[in-house]
């Protein structure tokens, strides 16, 4: 008995190391951190994908080098944004006591523009990844972060709230699969029901049409602002959304609805889910209403949402639970408009 007390106490040891080696969304609080870099020269070039070196200074007091580069399409022109949003890669593994540690390369919403609003537009589009992962572990986490930049020359360059998002390899180890890398157009067949019909309900949720589970831009892999996790094979492939910012939720003062739409603001409600996944979203629909109120909840949990914000937010998504109250105004008030 007492050997095999040992021995459990041994595979103990060995495996909680592995249990925290990659901590940065293990936790929710935001972090505190500084980024140095030219960054002057990264941001006025912004049709470059040259990366530039730096350091990402953590909590820990840990300088840590990394190369940043400019991401997105949208909030990367210099006529929507201030400041893009950037990729981290970091080109020498962190310590473990770092909580960056494990971890490679990052995406990093960052503010956009200075103003007090924009710094509400971050923090609205943080939370609506916090509500997606209540609806679905096949989500991406995601990390607060009050970032300090400083140029390569040492001087304050701005300090503003930003998010990292989990990188998808490991949302799909955390899952048990892999991610999936499929060409720019996927076959209907191939989509999970049930994890489509949720993506679609969600983003019906927060009024956004700026996605595609199936397709991505022209060239490119897909799918546009999703990725995909789990075999590319009928009935098993599973679209997960990011990239909110042209929802009514988020109401970005440069989002509009598309033209090909028959909508006429960002906040009005429109599904654009499948009609063959119905059955399933009639399903989601039913998860979504016993969520309620910890979807709103996020709300409150948000550090640094003002009370405005939360309430306009609140009554915003309160108008998607009247619409889903039961199975019949589910499929009279959502589900009329699928997708064929």
């Amino acid at each position: 008995m007492k050997h095999r007390i040992l021995t459990l106490l041994a595979c103990t040891a060995i495996a909680a190391p592995a249990a925290a080696e990659k901590p940065l969304f293990e936790a929710s609080e935001p972090i505190h951190l500084k980024i140095q870099a030219p960054l002057q020269p990264l941001i006025r070039n912004r049709s470059s994908d040259a990366p530039v070196t730096g350091t990402l200074t953590d909590p820990t007091g840990a300088a840590l080098p990394v190369s940043l580069q400019l991401r997105g399409i949208t909030r990367r022109t210099s006529e929507v944004c201030d400041f893009p949003p950037l990729r981290v890669d970091f080109t020498t593994a962190p310590p473990q006591s770092s909580p960056f540690s494990g971890q490679k390369r990052l995406k990093l919403v960052t503010h956009c523009k200075s103003s007090a609003s924009f710094q509400q537009l971050v923090l609205l589009e943080y939370s609506a990844y916090r509500m997606f992962n209540l609806v679905s572990p096949k989500s991406f986490r995601v990390r607060l972060a009050n970032i300090d930049y400083v140029g390569a020359d040492a001087k304050p360059f701005t300090s503003r709230i930003g998010f990292f998002i989990e990188d998808l390899s490991d949302v799909a180890k955390r899952n048990g699969t892999k991610s999936s890398h499929a060409p720019e157009r996927i076959p209907l067949a191939d989509l999970s029901g049930p994890d489509a019909a949720r993506f679609a309900l969600f983003e019906y949720m927060i009024a956004n049409y700026d996605w595609s589970m199936r397709a991505g831009p022209p060239g490119e892999e897909c799918c546009h602002n999703g990725r995909l996790i789990g075999p590319l094979a009928p009935g098993q492939t599973v679209p997960i959304p990011y990239d909110f910012d042209f929802s009514g939720f988020v109401s970005a003062p440069y989002a509009g609805p598309p033209p090909e739409l028959d909508i006429t603001d960002i906040h009005q409600r429109l599904y654009r889910g499948y009609c063959i996944h119905n059955p399933d979203a009639v399903a989601a629909a039913r998860q979504f209403r016993s969520l309620q109120p910890q979807i709103l909840g996020v709300l409150g949990q948000t550090p640094g949402l003002e009370p405005n914000t939360q309430q306009r937010a609140t009554k915003f998504l309160n108008g998607f639970f009247a619409d889903i109250a039961n199975d019949e105004s589910t499929a009279a008030r959502v589900l009329k408009k699928c997708v064929s």
